[in-house]
């Protein structure tokens, strides 16, 4: 039966266990040294202040637009394009006592009297900082009560060895994908966390797959070694695993380039959490299951015999 399982080309992907394993720990590294000096670029949604939007008629210098808003009065003006060069977004911390729309006026005031030809408001918003606390709160509880109830799911459904390797993909694939958004200080909102949540439940799904083949030919493959099975189990699945994540990645480019900047966030999250999830799938959920020490004898089901189901029944 292992031979016949094995008959098709086999890709040896436990072969390069030891690289993918430094190569996640760099990684790791990388990330938990970003968050710790440098955090994440909070969205208003989550520290309040004020977010204006102003079009220039000519392409806009964000040095020039920088030294302007400084000299009146805004030095901690965070200044970034919005779509076009022509498109320029002004992010405030919140003033005491000052009303959205009166710094927002006082904005527009300083560009229009600057020489940057015609200057028009496009948008103003307000969030309060307790609102964005609250938010920045839940948003954390969220994730952490995922991955809660995954570890519980999963742990229910497979072997303790393969359910500890799941969840530690999972967390592997969440502090790499914020360790990239704190690296390059990429903006992080509610559409960025909503797309954390979809990493979650997207590289679940994708290593469950995996499991699910992975105990089956446990079962069949009674002489193979865990490797070799891993292996198999990996080629098998690879069809399913290029075809899901291609067109995933394929929807989320385009949505990149011709969603807009609104969620430019919300798609570059996506984008590296399926790319992680992906690889986590292979060279961390499946290499951790077999350095747990995962066996056949573990995917069979105990037996537990009867009392009294060893007596003839005619005595």
């Amino acid at each position: 039966m292992f031979e016949l399982i094995k008959s098709k080309q086999t890709i040896s992907f436990m072969k390069y266990a030891k690289p993918a394993t430094w190569l996640s720990a760099i990684l790791i590294v990388i990330s938990i040294a970003s968050l710790s000096t440098q955090w994440l670029n909070w969205g208003l949604d989550f520290t309040g202040g004020t977010l204006i939007e102003v079009g220039f008629e000519q392409p806009a210098n964000l040095t020039d637009v920088r030294v302007t808003l400084t000299e009146a009065n805004f030095p901690d003006a965070i200044v970034q394009h919005f779509g076009s060069s022509h498109e320029v977004m002004v992010r405030l911390a919140p003033r005491e006592g000052v009303k959205g729309v009166v710094i927002g006026n006082q904005v527009l005031n300083a560009l229009t009297a600057a020489d940057f030809g015609n200057v028009e408001m496009r948008r103003i918003e307000f969030v309060g900082p307790n609102v964005g606390d609250e938010l920045a709160e839940n948003g954390g509880l969220a994730i952490i009560i995922a991955l809660v109830c995954i570890m519980l799911y999963v742990s229910v459904r497979f072997e303790w060895r393969l359910a500890l390797g799941s969840v530690l993909a999972l967390a592997h694939d969440i502090i790499i994908t914020l360790g990239a958004f704190s690296l390059f200080q990429i903006e992080f909102d509610l559409t960025v966390l909503a797309a954390l949540l979809a990493v979650v439940g997207y590289s679940l799904n994708d290593t469950i797959v995996v499991f699910d083949r992975i105990r089956e030919n446990f079962r069949l493959m009674v002489t193979a070694a865990p490797e070799e099975i891993v292996d198999v189990s990996l080629t098998q699945t690879l069809s399913r695993t290029i075809i899901t994540s291609g067109t995933t990645v394929f929807v989320l480019v385009s949505l990149f380039v011709v969603g807009g900047a609104l969620i430019h966030g919300f798609a570059t999250a996506l984008l590296i959490g399926v790319g992680v999830g992906t690889y986590s799938s292979i060279y961390v959920a499946s290499a951790l299951a077999i350095k747990l020490g995962i066996s056949r004898e573990h995917m069979i089901p105990e037996v537990v015999e009867k009392e009294g189901a060893d007596q003839d029944p005619l005595m």
